[in-house]
């Protein structure tokens, strides 16, 4: 489902920015206005980053080997971060370098006319791109605050395009602020400097996307609900006497992998703790397909004490000298 939806998402604003991008760029050429230019290159960025999104969601869905035992799922988090690194480099540095030959070089656009024609059919292009997105988007947020469901999604091709497409409709606005200002009181360094702000608004996005997109990439736990509901199993199983840790950690946005450690009561049968071991994987694979790997450790809770407090001490151990030098 979050897969289908992500292709739909990523689809949809392909297709919109591929035609935006060619039409922003001519009229760009015919009227010389810099922010149109930006905009421009900024359509063509968000065009190849949904091709990198669609790259990644392929190479994600490849299947485990020798070489990668736990699949490829990670690598959706791979591309999604190169596609920050590309907003921010590409989008926002080539749009700043233009603001500011513009500002220090003014030139006065011919035919504006054109521009809010152009800028008009591309605010509408992109408002139902966002539409789509947004809407997808609510469907995985639940009654989480925008913000909130962001920091919590698994799913970086969603909030990307959802961050793209907002930042594609703030440049369209500030873009035709600038043109209008600039041609109505005949100032033509505005022009630039409108570049400059677009510049601006996608080095923003694009250090948000980094940002979020860094936890998903060195490897994230699975939300606290997910969590909650696995501790109510195991606590449901009278011979399991305590629940020494669990952790979880998200190989993509529908692979969990999870690791158990508990301790079952004394005395009990080895056939017996093989039985729960084998009841409590099918109950949580069944009430959360997500995870897709599980491993469970049976292990006294002193004994996991223990063996915590002496991995500390070796970590500690370890970077001592580094400390003193």
């Amino acid at each position: 489902m979050a897969a289908h939806s992500s292709r739909k998402v990523i689809l949809a604003a392909l297709a919109g920015n591929s035609l935006i991008a060619v039409t922003k760029f001519m009229a760009a050429a015919y009227t010389g206005s810099s922010a149109m230019l930006s905009e421009a290159i900024h359509s063509v960025v968000d065009t190849g980053n949904q091709g990198l999104l669609l790259y990644g969601i392929k190479r994600s869905k490849r299947p485990a080997d020798d070489k990668h035992p736990f699949g490829y799922g990670m690598e959706i988090y791979f591309w999604s971060f190169i596609v920050a690194i590309m907003v921010f480099a590409v989008g926002a540095g080539i749009s700043f370098y233009e603001g500011v030959h513009k500002v220090l070089h003014p030139q006065v656009m011919t035919s504006p006319t054109i521009n809010y024609v152009v800028l008009g059919f591309a605010m509408i292009f992109e408002g139902a791109a966002l539409y789509i997105a947004y809407k997808e988007f609510g469907k995985v947020r639940g009654k989480l605050g925008l913000f909130e469901a962001v920091r919590r999604s698994k799913d970086p091709t969603l909030f990307t395009v959802l961050f793209e497409d907002t930042a594609a409709m703030l440049g369209l606005m500030v873009a035709f602020i600038g043109i209008f200002i600039a041609h109505t009181y005949n100032i033509p360094w505005v022009d630039g400097a409108t570049s400059i702000v677009i510049a601006l608004i996608l080095a923003g996005t694009a250090t948000l996307l980094a940002y979020e997109t860094k936890g998903l990439l060195i490897g994230e736990a699975a939300s606290p609900v997910v969590i909650q509901g696995i501790q109510k199993l195991i606590e449901e199983q009278n011979e399991i006497a305590n629940i020494n840790e669990i952790r979880t950690m998200h190989l993509g946005p529908d692979d969990i992998l999870l690791a158990l450690s508990v301790d079952f009561v004394d005395q009990l049968p080895s056939e017996r703790v093989e039985a729960i071991i084998y009841e409590l994987e099918t109950q949580i694979k069944g009430q959360y397909p997500e995870i897709q790997r599980l491993f469970i450790e049976a292990q006294d809770k002193f004994h996991h004490f223990e063996a915590a407090k002496a991995d500390k001490a070796r970590r500690e151990d370890k970077d001592q000298p580094k400390e003193q030098a």
